[in-house]
């Protein structure tokens, strides 16, 4: 099992705990075939590594912090550093502010997305 943590700004950090997505409850898991993402209660998803037909490092903008996202593309992070991009096909369920979501693509800020990318046997 691999755990990782997301990547927050330092003022960001607060807001996000305040609202249940802080540190504490987030994070990326490859564990037995399957990656689950979690940010506090704002989102939730199992992804099953077989299904993850693209994993790169991202270097796009974006526009916000916390999740946000709309058919099937979701932004999960806390930062604008240590983005990937993964590509999902076929979409798999996922739970976004608690409303059942499906997946086809997910950008995660991350501490160590270099290491995320081994631990899907994916290079950086």
């Amino acid at each position: 099992m691999s755990t990782f943590a997301l990547s927050y700004e330092s003022w960001f950090r607060p807001i996000a705990a305040c609202c249940g997505m802080g540190p504490a409850r987030s994070g990326a898991v490859v564990d037995g075939g399957l990656l689950t993402v979690r940010m506090g209660w704002a989102f939730r998803a199992g992804i099953p590594l077989s299904s993850i037909v693209a994993a790169r490092a991202d270097t796009g903008r974006v526009s916000g912090w916390g999740v946000h996202g709309f058919g099937g593309r979701w932004l999960v992070n806390g930062s604008a550093r240590g983005l990937v991009l993964l590509r999902v096909e076929p979409r798999c369920r996922a739970t976004a502010a608690l409303v059942p979501v499906r997946l086809r693509e997910l950008r995660l800020s991350l501490e160590r997305p270099e290491d995320f990318l081994a631990a899907l046997d994916r290079p950086a």
